[in-house]
């Protein structure tokens, strides 16, 4: 049995109270559950105050065996903005957005660099992908041709440092791939139409919602975040796979939700609740249920 937990981003007081509300108790350096196990599902670094503390209660926890966790986009950004080319530069460029997105996660460890070199290696120890009999779970998006590619390339489905470097080349299937899954699915906006994301930052297409069949849908009703006043614009693309009613339940986060926890299907589930952003840290108790239950999410926070 798990309790799966959405996106934290270095908010470690929200993270022990969901872990005690959730039955939890302080063990070592971590929490531990007299019969259940934690999931986190990535993106533990950047935005919060308290990223150290994450960081140590949640490896604290798979380092004892009371949680499992996958990488996040912000996991993979920290790795490649670490990550020197031979020519010169970084994996990730060192822009002033990127520097933006990091910063807090820098600032933290400042005079602490060993401390945190040792944390971007343990990076490399996540997997990016979590399936079972029972579930699945990623950080954004459960692409089916993504994950069969990663399965072929990440032995256990974990980055390594060569394969990382590749992502370099041009048209990288591993980084099309790792794109997908952690960053989630994309689709472009007709010509002349964008929207401004929670950065200000002009967007030209849509992390649209990977478990709907678009046709027939505008581009309104696919997309994760709403409010994009794309309600005129119809689907104007061909056919896409979708993750059916019929798959087992799938559990990621990634995608800034707001408002009360709900599911979106009996067997999809988003635990994103936009924590960075005043929202609620969220969990779902999960049993082995094949239909999820809405009162099965647990949150704190605002």
């Amino acid at each position: 049995m798990h309790d799966l937990i959405g996106d934290i981003h270095g908010h470690a007081t929200e993270l022990r109270q969901l872990l005690l509300k959730l039955g939890y108790r302080p063990h070592g350096k971590g929490y531990r559950h007299p019969s259940r196990q934690a999931f986190f599902v990535g993106d533990y670094i950047d935005r919060g105050p308290e990223i150290p503390a994450t960081l140590e209660i949640v490896r604290s926890m798979v380092d004892a065996g009371d949680a499992l966790a996958l990488m996040g986009n912000h996991e993979f950004n920290a790795l490649a903005f670490h990550t020197p080319l031979t020519g010169g530069g970084y994996l990730r460029p060192h822009l002033i957005k990127n520097f933006r997105q990091h910063a807090e996660t820098l600032l933290q460890f400042q005079n602490r660099q060993s401390e945190y070199d040792d944390y971007i290696r343990w990076f490399y120890e996540l997997p990016l992908y979590y399936e079972s009999e029972a579930f699945r779970a990623v950080h954004a998006s459960w692409h089916p041709d993504s994950i069969s590619h990663l399965r072929g390339v990440l032995p256990g489905g974990r980055l390594s440092e060569e394969v990382l470097l590749s992502t370099a080349a041009p048209d990288s299937p591993v980084l099309d791939a790792v794109e997908k899954v952690l960053k989630g699915v994309e689709l472009p906006l007709p010509t002349g139409r964008h929207f401004l994301d929670k950065d200000g930052t002009p967007r030209h297409h849509i992390r649209y919602k990977w478990w709907e069949n678009p046709i027939g849908a505008n581009y309104e009703e696919l997309s994760v975040l709403p409010g994009l006043k794309l309600a005129d614009l119809p689907y104007a693309g061909g056919g896409t796979a979708y993750y059916g009613p019929g798959e087992k339940p799938v559990f990621f986060g990634h995608y800034w939700l707001r408002g009360a926890p709900s599911l979106y299907r009996g067997n999809v589930c988003c635990l994103d609740y936009s924590v960075a952003k005043g929202g609620q840290l969220v969990a779902y108790r999960f049993a082995g249920e094949e239909v999820l239950r809405n009162d099965n999410l647990v949150g704190v926070g605002a």
